[in-house]
């Protein structure tokens, strides 16, 4: 899943660095764990996609609007009384919320969660890039180095090094590349909105806005699947231990932690997917796999170790 882009909101010397570190990783685990449910739920349950995507937004938004109501009340509601914010709220939940969440699901239903989540992993190069395009310089060389890992990790992990094949349907690679486009969206888009009313709000009435406007598309009563335990449990950890709890950890560990420290240690979710996929869902994994994911992963180090040192200059 696309982490939500947000500050330090304060640091406290009452707590440990590893505070922060535990957070991180329990937050990117089991967004890497979700992930692999997903799966599960699409191979073994039949579990339509468009109606987990649903589900998924509008029981995740309400749980989180609900659980910082009293917390964030005059937020939840202000934001309705900006013009400019009312107006980019509904583009980035029609648009940005959902686009991430169906085409993250799509990939996963058409190849496995550990491919899904690294093709994913493209979005901060694609960032990079649109960055330097818009700002009009050339990139630095760690960027370039970045996107040359990047597109060389893509080509290993879609074609095991050859040109004449595809290792992954052709679907996979679509939905893969467009959820990585839906990410750097999903990141880029709001960023006014998160600055001035916070993730919660930011992220919460994305969700509920996502998920009612992909109901006139897929009503969430157009129910598909094989509901056993199975199905139902791994529903309930999606939305309440993937999206519900994995959000509230990311925001935890950023009151400890520096935003690129976060994001390098958020890499534990491909790396969770991936080891989850093999050990329960029996997923082949070849050494072109791995080292196509080692190169897409390595760009998030790259581009952190960047954002690290252009900080501590500003």
């Amino acid at each position: 899943m696309a982490r939500p882009e947000t500050k330090i909101l304060y640091r406290d010397g009452g707590y440990s660095r590893a505070r922060g570190v535990a957070l991180v990783l329990t937050g990117a685990i089991l967004w890497g764990v979700s992930g692999t449910a997903a799966q599960f739920l699409f191979q073994n349950a039949k579990i339509n996609v468009e109606w987990l995507t649903v589900f998924r937004l509008l029981a995740s938004g309400l749980l989180l609007l609900g659980l910082y109501y009293r917390k964030e009340k005059e937020r939840i509601w202000g934001i309705w009384q900006d013009k400019s914010g009312r107006a980019s709220i509904i583009l980035f939940g029609l648009l940005g919320m959902p686009g991430v969440q169906y085409t993250y699901f799509a990939a996963i239903k058409n190849s496995n969660a550990a491919t899904a989540t690294v093709l994913q992993s493209l979005g901060p190069v694609i960032i990079t890039c649109y960055l330097a395009f818009n700002l009009r310089r050339l990139p630095g060389f760690r960027e370039i180095i970045a996107v040359a890992l990047a597109v060389l990790g893509t080509f290993f992990l879609v074609t095991h090094g050859s040109i004449h094949r595809l290792s992954v349907s052709g679907l996979t690679l679509f939905w893969g590349l467009c959820s990585a486009f839906a990410a750097a969206f999903y990141t880029l888009q709001p960023r006014k909105l998160l600055r001035k009313w916070g993730s919660v709000v930011v992220v919460g009435w994305g969700m509920l806005i996502g998920g009612a406007g992909l109901s006139f598309i897929h009503p969430p009563w157009l129910v598909a699947g094989e509901f056993t335990f199975h199905s139902i449990v791994s529903i309930a950890f999606i939305i309440i231990f993937g999206t519900l709890i994995a959000f509230v950890c990311y925001l935890e560990s950023l009151r400890y932690l520096s935003a690129s420290e976060t994001s390098v240690l958020a890499t534990a979710e491909p790396l969770s997917a991936a080891l989850l996929s093999l050990i329960w869902l029996h997923v082949s994994f070849g050494f072109y796999d791995y080292v196509g994911a080692l190169f897409v992963m390595s760009t998030i180090f790259i581009l952190s170790m960047k954002g690290k040192h252009a900080s501590a200059k500003s």
